[in-house]
């Protein structure tokens, strides 16, 4: 999909493409009657937005080809319309929470999505469950009662409160807002909290991170790890009922995150910042896998209408295989 052959195209067009595939179109609100008005309004963000947008490609490092338009166009523009139409109707700040393993796309996608929210005169704010890990200080004495955490990212290594106030702060609509940051090269890498950040304003929190949302399980679990993060998963949930809304990033195939955790290293090695080898990567990937399997706490999620809103399923290339609706 080319930026001229949208922009040339008769809308009609565009809308029997859209209607083509009808759960992407039920996610979007499309229909026969209300559809030609939703792709007009679509194109006439996309004019707007496009210049910007390559900016943020270049920003990104990535490069810009017809599969970041066909993205931009069948999922980043309606989002963004969508979540300000949601917005609206909530009359208050709305808090997206967004959920996606390694490699899935967050970053990418969170920064698409507040750029274009920007031009609908919404100010977004990009926020990671990463940011709340406790301080260096804590994991270490975090690590003489529950020894099996020994890297951050796993449920217990984050602090809970801290992110209830944010949202808090961020509904009552307060301003300035503190938002909490994490400085991962801190302490050789094992990273350390750093002065927040000051934010006049937010209209919409995308909250993202690898378990967002993520419910405790009642099986019967073996691994010792699995089995304290599902335990620890309980103190999160208050954290989760704060959000409005749950989007899952969901990969075809969650083995890719390795395969996208590599291409990403190889990317910073490139560059002349240091990663770690391809035996480093599987562990670090498999560690969280042994923390919250996928198969055991993510593939259910996407059967649950109460707590899910949107999956995204992206396949090995970073594509959107497809988009559909719980509702």
């Amino acid at each position: 999909m080319e930026y001229r052959f949208l922009v040339n195209s008769d809308p009609l067009l565009l809308l029997n493409l859209e209607l083509a595939d009808p759960q992407r179109a039920k996610a979007w609100g499309i229909d026969t009657i209300n559809g030609l008005e939703k792709i007009e309004e679509r194109l006439q963000l996309l004019s707007q937005v496009y210049p910007d947008y390559l900016q943020e490609i270049k920003r990104l490092d990535l490069t810009d080809t017809p599969s970041h338009l066909t993205t931009l166009w069948n999922l980043w523009l309606p989002l963004s319309l969508h979540l300000a139409q949601t917005r609206q109707q909530l009359n208050r700040p709305l808090i997206q929470g967004i959920l996606g393993g390694q490699g899935t796309g967050k970053t990418t996608l969170c920064s698409m999505v507040s750029l274009i929210l920007s031009h609908l005169n919404y100010q977004a704010l990009s926020f990671s469950l990463d940011d709340l890990y406790k301080t260096y200080q804590e994991r270490q004495n975090l690590l003489k009662t529950s020894p099996l955490l020994i890297w951050r990212g796993p449920p217990g290594t984050h602090d809970v409160e801290l992110g209830i106030e944010l949202i808090e702060q961020v509904k009552q609509a307060k301003s300035p807002i503190l938002v909490p940051q994490f400085d991962k090269s801190r302490h050789n890498g094992e990273g350390d909290r750093i002065a927040p950040k000051v934010v006049e304003r937010v209209d919409i929190l995308l909250f993202e991170g690898w378990f967002v949302g993520v419910q405790p399980i009642q099986t019967e679990l073996e691994d010792p790890l699995t089995k304290e993060s599902n335990q620890r998963l309980y103190e999160y949930l208050p954290l989760w009922e704060k959000l409005d809304q749950l989007m899952v990033l969901l990969p075809q195939d969650y083995t890719f995150s390795k395969q996208w955790r590599n291409q990403a290293e190889q990317k910073m090695k490139r560059i002349g910042k240091a990663g770690m080898s391809e035996e480093q990567i599987n562990k670090f990937v498999e560690y969280f896998w042994r923390s919250l399997p996928p198969e055991l706490f993510i593939t259910p999620l996407t059967d649950n209408t109460n707590l899910v809103n949107l999956i995204i399923e992206i396949n090995s290339n970073h594509g959107i295989n497809q988009v559909r609706t719980t509702n």
